[in-house]
């Protein structure tokens, strides 16, 4: 194959990289690509190609904005595949993209619709990476005689003591996404490989750069993909018409304080908008969907001390003991990990914090690591179902 970018000679930072990228598999090994046409799965793609690996790049036709918020002409997913498509050709791999939207649809908005529905604070990127990329597409990529497939996540794999794969923090502290993969199996993991895991963010866009890429200054996404523009509630409105029910406003002591125009529209922690006049600063403890409740309370009312958490999968060498064990975890995907102990009965994981945390949401996701001072090993992670005040 005909490698355009070779006409280049100033490749220094790209070839320095690539020769030191290590997949574990022999030069020559098909590695397929997920392709979002960012930079990110960008570089991943070129860094791969030039390190000597039969590279595939896939791109998943996921969702429609001109749909989800019913405004013509808004199809931001058409542009990114199209980017796509460029780098794969500057590049000189093939390049498929494959029609995932119904999948999407019914695996990641439609449980974002609901979750949002019961009072609890949704997801949709680890759903995303756990139903269809991890799922759906890993399987497409052994079809394509994938011996691997690798993606664009600041997260790294490595080879632990026991001779198995292990996922770790990434290098870029301030790009780690290990929040949103905290649902990643073994089985999965013994297939992935993520490339930029050991790179800090401007070196890939520096690499992105040196080769010309059309990529290499595109702005990185903020917003949840099939949210343009932070919108929550108008999506939700759109896949559930009329679902939003009004309701009230109830102090934590039981005092009604008002109305609201529906739970959709209140996340726990929030202060402001809550269109209630007292003398002291209320916040939104809870949200209670059956009762059509926006509960409210003083700052304190937020603090948590117990995690009781659903759908958990460990990473761990060995199962969690039954007298419990210390970890760090994350309940939010901006924080850093704290100190906690995890607690096993029968089936069922619970956190107990040292240190209580304010604005733990259900819906949101707990995620462990190790309990050193780097916190580098993830160990796994549950939803979070429900929480004790402290």
């Amino acid at each position: 194959m005909t490698d355009v970018l070779d006409k280049t000679d100033n490749l220094a930072l790209t070839r320095r990289v690539a020769g030191a990228l290590d997949l574990g598999l022999p030069k020559g090994a098909r590695i397929i690509v997920a392709m979002s046409g960012g930079v990110d799965s960008s570089v991943t793609a070129a860094l791969c190609h030039y390190a000597g690996y039969d590279v595939v790049g896939v791109t998943l036709q996921l969702y429609d904005h001109g749909v989800a918020i019913q405004k013509k002409g808004a199809c931001c997913a058409g542009q990114d595949i199209h980017d796509a498509r460029r780098v794969a050709e500057a590049l000189g791999i093939p390049h498929y993209v494959l029609d995932y939207e119904n999948r999407f649809s019914d695996a990641v908005m439609e449980d974002f619709a609901d979750t949002y529905l019961a009072g609890a604070t949704p997801i949709p990127c680890v759903r995303c990476n756990e139903r269809v990329k991890f799922k759906d597409l890993l399987e497409t990529a052994r079809d394509l005689g994938g011996a691997a497939m690798a993606t664009g996540h600041y997260i790294a794999r490595e080879i632990g003591d026991s001779g198995k794969a292990e996922l770790r923090r990434a290098a870029d502290a301030d790009r780690d996404q290990s929040y949103f993969l905290f649902t990643t199996t073994q089985d999965q993991l013994d297939f992935l490989r993520f490339p930029l895991g050991h790179l800090p963010k401007p070196e890939v866009r520096a690499i992105a750069a040196e080769l010309g890429l059309v990529v290499a200054d595109k702005p990185d996404s903020q917003d949840i993909c099939f949210v343009p523009e932070g919108k929550y509630t108008a999506v939700v409105e759109r896949l559930r018409p009329g679902a939003a029910e009004p309701g009230e406003i109830v102090h934590v002591d039981g005092t009604v304080m008002g109305t609201h125009p529906g739970v959709i529209h209140y996340t726990v922690g929030q202060r402001r908008g809550l269109g209630i006049a007292t003398g002291d600063p209320l916040y939104v403890v809870k949200l209670d969907a059956d009762k059509k409740q926006v509960v409210v309370g003083p700052r304190e009312a937020l603090t948590t001390k117990v995690i009781h958490l659903k759908e958990a999968n460990w990473l761990g060498d060995e199962a969690v003991p039954e007298g419990g064990m210390r970890v760090a975890v994350k309940v939010r995907s901006t924080r850093p990990p704290e100190i906690a102990t995890l607690r096993r009965d029968g089936d069922r994981l619970s956190v107990v914090l040292d240190a209580p945390e304010d604005g733990v949401s259900p819906g949101q996701a707990c995620v462990f690591y190790t309990p050193d001072d780097a916190h580098s090993r993830v160990l796994g992670g549950g939803w979070i179902a429900s929480t004790e005040a402290a």
